[in-house]
């Protein structure tokens, strides 16, 4: 999905089934982690449409990552 040839803009909206591919997370963990404020919370763009914008995903996915400064 994610790749360095073809990176994900950060403005692209993502469906849950894309957060999966690209987290390999499960849809049950995510909607889990959501509601214990551990995974950001989607905009409700309807009653059944939820969306996450790439950006928002690469700084929490990011959030997991050692800095230079932590000597990695």
């Amino acid at each position: 999905m994610d790749s360095p040839q073809n990176p994900i803009p950060d403005e692209q909206l993502l469906r849950i089934d894309d957060l999966v591919k690209l987290t390999t997370l499960s849809k049950s963990c995510i909607n889990l982690w959501v509601a214990q404020g551990r995974f950001p919370a989607p905009a409700v763009l309807s009653s059944t449409v939820r969306v996450w914008p790439m950006r928002t995903v690469r700084l929490w996915i990011n959030s997991f990552l050692p800095t230079h400064e932590e000597g990695v």
